[in-house]
């Protein structure tokens, strides 16, 4: 795996995250991952998060490189996931990888196809 690029979250976020990883049980799959990207976070205050960089609430665009697929998603807490359309939960592997990415960051994911590459194009925030 190539080295992971730099990522961003801000303090409620993070919070909001810790607290679901210590009292959900089972734990996803992914809560491993989840846990590693929290820990290489750089943690900024709420308001202090560039607009360009993937939060929870963000509406995101992003590619598969390998097949040039291009989705957009929510990334959300697994609760919000029903109510909120095309959103994805942070605790879904393709969301723990997205969290905290700016546009133009790659990185690479493992995927139920195996490991495949994703590139952020395009954040929003509502």
């Amino acid at each position: 795996m190539n080295q992971q690029p730099e990522i961003m979250i801000t303090k409620k976020d993070l919070g909001q995250i810790e607290s679901l990883l210590a009292t959900t049980k089972p734990l996803p799959d992914c809560a491993d991952e989840l846990e590693g990207e929290l820990a290489r976070a750089n943690v900024v205050a709420n308001d202090a998060l560039p607009a360009n960089v993937v939060a929870l609430g963000s509406k995101v665009t992003f590619k598969i490189i390998a097949t040039g697929a291009t989705f957009t998603k929510v990334l959300c807490l697994p609760s919000d996931v029903s109510q909120i359309d095309e959103g994805i939960s942070v605790f879904a592997p393709i969301g723990a990888a997205i969290l905290g990415l700016s546009e133009g960051q790659q990185i690479d994911w493992d995927s139920p196809r195996g490991q495949q590459r994703i590139e952020i194009i395009k954040v929003a925030h509502n």
